[in-house]
């Protein structure tokens, strides 16, 4: 048989010179299944015409990232609606992987959303959307371009459902009454029942009709496809009865039929309503986005779309305004309502050179600010950006469901049969109890509750943690917190307030000005919280600088430089002992320390010139968090590169029992590592600046945001606010979602493996208990509300260090 080949473009980035283009080429030469491969440097792109049961599109992108350069990628998030199972959204993801040019793609069921990765020229959007539509489902246009059609898209679709369930059960409760009842009505019942039915079943089951027909057509199995043959048998069964096909008036399903599909059509109809809710937590960070910005160019004030504000912009918030973007006020004093972004009930004085963040609003008086950040740079969009990528992340405790659900519908349906054939067959059942059997495994069975307990909780979740301040990277996290016993603590900027001050010089053989000078020369350069402590008091002592040669820093130590031809040290104790500057008799290190305050040495040409005592006041709920961390059963570690006397002053002041002190920022992850070796979950909370790598080491890293910078690379947990408690309740808050996790697929695995039997017949012969298969499609609707409702109580959550503010 011929091979079939396929062709395509990657685009590249990084190339310089035809040796790169050679090399590029050489390696997907070499590639087994690539038939022939050129790159052409000019239009930065590589041919390749391959075979594609030998080699995938992502191995052979893999390959050009491997050498350094990098396949030029894009994202897009499709909003699709329609989904109604985790078939669907297996259905959806591998239509759109199948798609020639997309590398990656995942579904989330929950949000209704796809986020794709693809080749940019090798696949379009429009042909994602045909791939999609084909499948029976609606494209709702990428994100952010949803607006008012998509709106009305859904708003239409579960007006239908309301209308038909509503006409579903206005006609099939009265037939089932009359069934029951055996009301006389003067003509033959069947027929009666046949004309009135038949045009409600069809106008009914049409929707799920056409998406079973339209999952078979591509070859997959939904619950459409169940739900068509439950409703089709019943249906078939009573046309064969009153036309005395095989079958006798005794097969009179009906008023099933039609209570069958109402129920089914509620099930969707109060699913739709509630996944809507999942997301609302986006839907309120997206509507924080100011739409226009008044913007001062040339003497003249504007109002421009958002975006088309750029940096540098000097840009005018009247009172009242949202703040358009981040910035910098540079005229005018106001106070700003931040609670939408940080949760901080207070507003915030803001004055000239302080930071606005876009998204709050202005109360009181106008505000002028020049623009520092617009667009996707925006702390409001990071957030956004990194809810939404978190949402769709996949914790793997919903491994297990999805492997469940892989193989839930072939045997539901091989459970069907076997009640059928076991009980007409083998126990001599009558035909119309075994085929009640039949249908009610066919529509009593969800898998859809077993596919809605993690996402819907994730989604949620994360979305109430984001309302709350505390930005969840991805499910893993949540999964990985619910096991932490250890939590690490840095002390600057974590268990303090990370904004240091000068307290007291104490100068030796030099006056306090000249000492203040020699240290605040050399630091200047520094970003280190202490020595910006020191730079903000030379300022408001108007001390003049030296000019400073052979600048040096030490890391966790100090800095160094020249001065006048003198060296100048300016640190710690280890800075001083490893340049062999004698602290014997120096008594005032050991007062200050004792006193809590950090000691900052200053010697020059090999002596001790003076003290400097910084004062790091420590945050107002450092004590509360670490009180409820051990209230929790966490173990509370302090880990510093200060000295021990001051961490341990702090440590007692907030009620940390073990402190480790004097370690390098490079050391500080294999404390972690230690930790970790003798079998402790290890969580690290740190400021995301010096922390990165212990931040990363820990089981989970909980990183500080710095500002407006929320995007803390090494962070699994990013904190928007500056107190400890918000990284306590991250992990109460994690716990609880995969509490809910647990309890939904609990309860999804318990309804299945409770009703499914029941439905079967099994309790028929003890005690004559058997199920009506418009029941169990009522209890089938009710599983999946059930598991929605129970995920979207997390959105009134309040974790229990926040009920204690």
């Amino acid at each position: 048989m011929k091979e079939k080949l396929v062709s395509t473009e990657i685009p590249i980035q990084g190339m310089t010179c035809a040796m790169c283009a050679n090399a590029i080429t050489d390696v997907l030469s070499g590639s087994d299944g690539v038939k022939k491969a050129s790159v052409n440097l000019g239009s930065e792109t590589a041919s390749v015409e391959f075979d594609p049961k030998k080699v995938q599109l992502t191995q052979l992108i893999r390959s050009i990232d491997d050498l350094g350069y990098g396949a030029i990628k894009e994202n897009v998030t499709i909003k699709v609606g329609g989904m109604t199972c985790v078939m669907c959204q297996g259905a959806v993801t591998d239509a759109l992987k199948g798609l020639h040019g997309v590398i990656d793609v995942s579904v989330n069921l929950s949000s209704e959303k796809a986020y794709i990765t693809y080749l940019p020229g090798a696949v379009t959007p429009e042909e994602m959307r045909k791939a999609i539509e084909d499948l029976g489902y609606q494209y709702l246009g990428k994100e952010g371009e949803e607006g008012e059609a998509g709106r009305k898209m859904r708003e239409k679709e579960q007006k239908d459902k309301l209308f038909r369930l509503i006409l579903g059960f206005s006609v099939g409760v009265p037939l089932m009454i009359m069934m029951q009842l055996g009301v006389d009505i003067g003509v033959s019942m069947p027929h009666f029942m046949f004309f009135v039915s038949t045009p409600f079943f069809l106008f009914l089951s049409y929707p799920i009709f056409k998406a079973g027909i339209i999952s078979l057509r591509h070859k997959t199995l939904n619950m459409d496809v169940m739900y068509s043959m439950g409703i089709g048998v019943a249906y078939v069964a009573s046309v064969m009865g009153t036309f005395n096909i095989v079958l006798n008036e005794h097969f009179m399903f009906y008023d099933t039929t039609l209570m069958l599909a109402s129920f089914l059509t509620l099930g969707r109809f109060l699913e739709g309503r509630a996944k809507g809710r999942t997301t609302d937590s986006i839907k309120k960070l997206m509507g924080l986005r100011a739409r226009t910005a008044v913007v001062i160019r040339g003497d003249v004030e504007r109002e421009l779309p958002i975006e088309d504000v750029i940096v540098g912009d000097i840009v005018v918030v009247r009172p009242g305004e949202k703040v358009p973007v981040d910035g910098k006020v540079v005229d005018g004093e106001s106070y700003v309502d931040t609670s939408m972004i940080t949760g901080e009930p207070t507003p915030e004085h803001k004055r000239e050179g302080d930071d606005l963040t876009g998204g709050t609003i202005n109360d009181n008086s106008v505000l002028k600010m020049r623009a520092v950040k617009v667009g996707r740079e925006t702390m409001l969009q990071q957030i956004i950006d990194m809810v939404e990528k978190a949402q769709n992340s996949r914790p793997p405790i919903q491994r297990v469901a999805d492997r469940v659900v892989s193989y839930f519908i072939p045997a539901i349906l091989t459970i069907a049969i076997l009640s059928f054939v076991i009980w007409y067959f083998l126990v001599g059942e009558t035909l119309l109890f075994s085929l009640t059997t039949l249908i009610s495994v066919m529509v009593i069975a969800c898998p859809c509750a077993l596919g809605l307990a993690t996402p819907t909780a994730v989604t949620v979740g994360i979305g109430r943690g984001a309302e709350l301040g505390v930005l969840i990277r991805n499910g893993e996290a949540l999964e990985r917190s619910r096991k932490i016993d250890t939590v690490v603590l840095d002390k600057t900027g974590t268990i303090t307030k990370g904004k240091p001050e000068v307290v007291e010089i104490m100068p030796r053989g030099v006056e306090e000005k000249d000492l203040l000078r020699l240290a605040v020369s050399v630091e200047m350069r520094s970003q280190h919280p202490l020595a910006k402590s020191i730079v903000k008091r030379a300022k408001n002592d108007d001390i003049e600088l030296y000019p400073v040669e052979d600048m040096d820093t030490h890391g966790g130590k100090g800095v160094s430089g020249s001065v006048d031809g003198k060296r100048i040290l300016v640190g710690n104790r280890a800075l001083m002992k490893d340049n062999h500057i004698s602290l014997k008799g120096h008594k005032g290190i050991s007062r200050m320390e004792d006193a809590g305050r950090t000691s900052i040495l200053v010697a020059s040409d090999g002596k001790l010139v003076g003290i400097i005592g910084v004062s790091d006041p420590i945050h107002a709920g450092s004590k509360d968090a670490v009180t409820e961390l051990n209230s929790m059963g966490i173990e509370v570690v302090m880990l510093t590169g200060d000295n021990r006397s001051t961490a341990e002053r702090v440590a007692e002041e907030v009620g940390i029992e073990k402190v480790v002190a004097e370690v390098l920022p490079t050391d500080k992850a294999n404390e972690v590592k230690a930790l970790q070796k003798k079998g402790h979950s290890v969580a690290f909370i740190g400021d995301g600046i010096n922390d990165a790598p212990a931040l990363a080491t820990a089981d989970v890293g909980i990183a500080i945001g710095s500002g407006t910078d929320v995007a803390v690379e090494s962070g699994d947990i990013v904190l928007v606010n500056d107190d400890l408690r918000d990284g306590v309740a991250s992990i109460q808050l994690s716990r609880k979602v995969m509490s809910r996790i647990n309890g939904n697929i609990f309860w999804a695995f318990a309804y299945n493996t409770a009703l499914i039997p029941v439905a079967a017949g099994v309790l028929k012969p003890l005690f004559g208990i058997t199920m009506m298969p418009e029941f169990a499609a009522m209890a089938m609707a009710v599983s999946s509300v059930t598991v929605i409702t129970l995920s979207l109580m997390l959105k009134r959550y309040v974790p229990p260090v926040r009920r204690k503010r």
